[in-house]
């Protein structure tokens, strides 16, 4: 799969994936169908409306409605940016066809969530597909991970979130002005619900994000950590030949100790070593604790020296 700033997004890829394929039951059309449904913008005893921006989604929708009830819904197509295509249903003997087929009394006043139509394990998965082509979005993984489904309706709200549970998942809810999310943060239940609505390519896509940025991740604090210990390392060894400058200043070196005498002479020569490499240029080699030690007690003659002096 292939997205970016100029391609689609990582959502419509998604949708396009999963409208690729079709339903291979009667049953699980219906099921998809229903979640397009209660996700609509309008779904009602009067009218049908469902609205998107996806043009693969309202052929979809169209299609379904067709296959699962033989209604042809009225087509728009605006200029907006969002929700360009809208398909409506007001002819009362279409609507009244899929209410009924749906298990709703024509006067009722809402519309519940009527779970006997998921009751089959494929249609539940169906459903939940059509949940998501009408009602649903998952951002860039490369930025951050949230899957959500958005209604504005808190009664439906629950009831999917119900669903969701029964189903295995583990989805948050919460409220955004006058509409309710139900959704995902983590990655692995984001790629799990991919999976389930018929977008694997999607969650593969998104796994292998996951991994480029944990690869990413751990490289930049592997290289964070060497750089800091380089650091380090240059900053001492500053120090150390800062102290030297201040003994041969002084006193000369020729005034210390014969192995802080080469001590001091191997630090002035390779200031660029650490003190493991330091360490090994002796003959023998030192240890580095031994080496540091050396070059502590330069440090102290040093700021004997420099004391001294401040003190005249």
């Amino acid at each position: 799969m292939e997205w970016g700033s100029a391609r689609m997004s990582f959502a419509a890829e998604a949708k396009m994936e999963i409208c690729k394929n079709g339903s291979s039951r009667p049953c699980c059309e219906v099921a998809e169908l229903y979640g397009m449904l209660l996700f609509a913008n309008i779904f009602s005893t009067t009218e049908i409306r469902i609205r998107t921006e996806n043009a693969a989604v309202y052929k979809r929708a169209q299609t379904l409605l067709r296959r699962a009830f033989g209604v042809t819904a009225r087509e728009e197509i605006g200029k907006a940016a969002l929700a360009r295509y809208a398909l409506d249903i007001t002819a009362k003997e279409d609507v009244a066809r899929i209410l009924k087929a749906y298990g709703y009394d024509l006067n009722a006043v809402t519309l519940p969530f009527n779970r006997a139509v998921t009751d089959e394990e494929c249609c539940r998965s169906a459903f939940l597909r059509g949940a998501f082509l009408v009602g649903g979005s998952v951002t860039n993984p490369e930025k951050k991970y949230h899957l959500e489904l958005v209604t504005p309706s808190a009664s439906l709200s629950r009831q999917v979130m119900s669903f969701l549970l029964d189903y295995g998942m583990a989805p948050k809810l919460s409220r955004r002005k006058y509409h309710y999310l139900i959704y995902f943060k983590e990655s692995t239940a984001i790629e799990d619900f991919l999976t389930a609505v018929g977008a694997p390519l999607a969650a593969m896509e998104l796994m292998q994000i996951k991994v480029e940025k944990e690869l990413r991740n751990d490289l930049n604090r592997k290289v964070n950590c060497e750089t800091a210990n380089i650091m380090k390392s240059v900053d001492a060894a500053a120090k150390q030949i800062e102290a030297i400058s201040v003994i041969m200043e002084h006193a000369g070196l020729q005034t210390l100790k014969e192995e802080l005498r080469q001590t001091a002479q191997m630090r002035v020569d390779y200031p660029e070593c650490s003190l493991t490499e330091l360490a090994r240029k002796f003959d023998p080699p030192l240890s580095r604790a031994g080496l540091n030690h050396r070059l502590k007690k330069i440090i102290e003659i040093a700021a004997a020296y420099q004391t001294d002096k401040e003190q005249q």
